[in-house]
């Protein structure tokens, strides 16, 4: 295994991200279409949020099916914004990190993503499933 890899080896490029002005209706949306658990806030490339699909089921009936809850939903999604709900100012990382120290953030905290960005704009995203899915190259790779 190497042991000073850079986190931009195996973070996410290419970005699914919301705006301030996007709705939590978009937001369940990207979440469900895309496969995804965490979706960062931007403003003009810039980090202003994160947003988890824990976050929006905390606040909702993500998953029910019963008429009556998705009217709640609908009350709910248009009293909140995601400006209300996302992490403000989430810890960042650099894409030069190594993933080491990624592991070591994660292991630390409550949340399963980082956004990574170098000289202020987003580049990427490094989750728990990227880290995972790293590792289990790695055993792959040592097994041959």
């Amino acid at each position: 295994m190497k042991r000073l890899e850079p986190v931009s080896k195996i973070m996410t490029k290419e970005l699914i991200t919301l705006s301030l002005r996007d709705d939590l209706y978009k937001a369940e949306k990207m979440f469900k279409e895309h496969h995804i658990r965490h979706i960062p806030v931007v403003k003009n490339r810039h980090i202003v949020g994160m947003l988890s699909l824990t976050d929006l089921k905390r606040i909702s009936f993500l998953d029910s099916y019963d008429a009556d809850e998705i009217k709640i939903d609908n009350a709910i999604y248009n009293m909140l914004s995601i400006e209300q709900i996302m992490v403000k100012n989430p810890i960042k990382v650099n894409s030069n990190i190594t993933i080491k120290s990624v592991v070591e953030i994660l292991s630390k905290n409550e949340f399963h993503a980082l956004p990574v960005v170098d000289n202020d704009i987003l580049v990427g995203i490094v989750t728990t499933t990227d880290i995972l899915l790293y590792l289990l190259k790695q055993y792959e790779i040592e097994s041959v």
